[in-house]
């Protein structure tokens, strides 16, 4: 018998055993798995061979989960699952969720009071942070501003899209390999996309997409690397992301868009998957 691998994982448990009910109805060896952990409700797989069927089911159930199929399936095998709608706001989860990922909770707020600021006219902080060509930092001294350009923004949608993606890829890294880690990938990627985004179109851009895309390359890339962690994005969420960079080079968009910056940060974090496989390995996790 394998040894079961993490498929999915949860923060409620209703998805994970409505999960777990219908990959069985499906033929597919899975059980329900609860750990001590913000994602603390898995979906396990008992044999290894099924792992790409079983993942595209998954990513099914995740795009979609109030699909009239799982709960059939839960009806069928005896049991009743109801999945548990969200409430509007809750003040202790927020506060919850913001302190168990507070590097990401950081750079979100910094960014947020940053953007807000100069839509009130107060643009100093824009001003400090822009990134400058390199022979003016040499003279400068003012090294911060290669980071800079991540935390400025200059549209609703442009922090919103980068914010979104920050919270939710940022926060489950956080908090799967701690703060270390994803202040390390955040200052790589930030650094490495803003000087190649600088070097090819000159000073004139900013946002935190070279980091978003970073993350996107270390979870896609963990989640073919080492499964069993349980980071993985769905493959529609992949080509759309990976499309929206081609379309960028094609210059069609009625924006300019940082497209090195995003390749460089997708390369970053591709590389910075294999680091943390290889440093597990290291370390025998």
């Amino acid at each position: 018998m394998s040894t079961p691998l993490k498929l999915v994982a949860f923060s409620k448990e209703q998805p994970a055993r409505l999960l777990t009910i219908y990959l069985i109805e499906q033929g597919i060896q899975a059980e329900y798995q609860y750990s001590e952990n913000d994602y603390a409700h898995a979906v396990m797989l008992l044999d290894s061979s099924e792992q790409i069927r079983a993942k595209t089911l998954a990513e099914e159930f995740v795009l979609n989960p109030n699909n009239e199929k799982y709960q059939k399936a839960a009806w069928q095998s005896g049991e009743t699952v109801k999945l548990i709608p969200e409430k509007s706001f809750s003040a202790a989860k927020t506060l919850y969720d913001l302190k168990q990922a507070p590097f990401t909770s950081s750079i979100l707020a910094i960014c947020l009071l940053i953007y807000l600021l100069a839509m009130v006219g107060i643009t100093a902080p824009y001003l400090w942070l822009k990134i400058q060509p390199i022979d003016v930092l040499v003279d400068s001294g003012q090294w911060w501003r290669l980071l800079g350009p991540a935390l400025i923004h200059f549209s609703v949608l442009h922090i919103a899209f980068n914010l979104l993606w920050w919270w939710s890829l940022g926060r489950q890294i956080e908090i799967t390999f701690g703060i270390t880690s994803l202040l390390m990938l955040f200052v790589f990627s930030a650094v490495v996309s803003n000087v190649a985004q600088l070097l090819v179109s000159g000073a004139n851009f900013g946002g935190l997409s070279g980091v978003v895309y970073a993350l996107v390359g270390c979870v896609w890339w963990l989640g073919w690397l080492k499964p069993n962690w349980g980071l993985t994005l769905p493959k529609p969420i992949v080509v759309f992301l990976l499309v929206w960079l081609v379309v960028g080079y094609l210059d069609v968009l009625p924006v300019h868009m940082a497209n090195t910056a995003h390749l460089v940060g997708l390369v970053c974090g591709c590389l910075f998957a294999w680091f943390l496989v290889a440093k597990s390995k290291n370390s025998n996790v």
